[in-house]
């Protein structure tokens, strides 16, 4: 089962603290981007959440937003720090002390000096904690949406498989009658000409042409290169490379069927098989 790099959740929490919201929005991208955008308390869990999101995504660009609205009665406790305190005054009685003339002391200032006031929330570990859960959730809820729209995606490439398939079978009944059609135009033109034709040479020309004219293998791949997106997208493993390379080799097939076609029916199957393709590689770019 593929899955899509594109997907969208959303969850709350609530507690003590307030109410948390995690927004996790994801795109397709070449490797796994992860950002995230995450209130001050919670700076210090993004290595975890980083590692969840590592542990249940491969690819795609990942914004992870947690909002915090603080409850109206979620207060904190301020605490001086005595030993902070004490060596702090102590610095200020040396410096009194040198310099009589200029010993003002002001107390706003020693208490914003670093480490004498303390910040007891009411929210700390118990907060990092629900955020951490909170992701879990939301990632849960985002891998399944890329899930499901991974088999939506899934339907689609099926549905051009098959059509890129019955274009293949069109094509391949078709070769007979083209190689018979060539073979009577060449005896018309040789009809025409009044010198004698070696009949022996005339066959191995023809059959030179007949060969540079052959594209059985060409339709061979195709059917094997269909066969394989039906196997990777059918799998359990992330398959979005290996479509992504598949999708170059079926483009490469049907510009070597177009150039080789003499008819003007193979000439049309393998122009609307590049369309398919195409449409299947714009789907291909959203898969993990």
């Amino acid at each position: 089962m593929i899955t899509s790099m594109t997907g969208f959740a959303r969850r709350e929490a609530a507690g003590p603290w307030g109410t948390l919201v995690c927004e996790l929005r994801s795109v397709n991208h070449r490797f796994l981007e992860a950002g995230f955008r995450l209130p001050d308390e919670l700076r210090a869990i993004e290595p975890d959440l980083r590692q969840s999101l590592m542990r249940e995504l491969k690819r795609g660009k990942v914004d992870c937003t947690i909002n915090l609205r603080a409850a109206h009665d979620a207060q904190g406790t301020l605490e001086l720090d005595t030993a902070a305190l004490a060596a702090l005054v102590a610095r200020v009685r040396e410096l009194a002390d040198a310099f009589p003339a200029h010993h003002t002391v002001n107390l706003l200032d020693v208490l914003r000096w670093p480490g004498v006031i303390r910040d007891f929330s009411s929210a700390g570990e118990d907060l990092q904690n629900a955020g951490r859960a909170l992701v879990i959730a939301t990632l849960a809820e985002l891998v399944a949406a890329r899930a499901r729209e991974g088999e939506r995606l899934r339907d689609l490439i099926e549905q051009r498989c098959t059509g890129l398939a019955n274009l293949v079978a069109q094509v391949r009944l078709r070769l007979p009658e083209v190689q018979l059609r060539v073979r009577g135009r060449l005896n018309e033109r040789l009809a025409e000409l009044v010198a004698q034709v070696d009949k022996e040479r005339l066959e191995q020309e023809l059959a030179l042409l007949l060969q540079r004219l052959d594209v059985d293998e060409e339709l061979d791949r195709l059917c094997g290169h269909i066969e394989e997106i039906r196997r990777a997208t059918s799998g359990t493993e992330p398959a979005g490379r290996r479509l992504d390379f598949l999708m170059q080799e079926l483009n490469r097939e049907a510009n070597t069927l177009s150039s080789k076609s003499q008819d003007l029916e193979t000439t049309r199957a393998a122009v609307e098989m590049k369309v398919i393709i195409e449409q299947m590689r714009e789907q291909v770019q959203n898969v993990e």
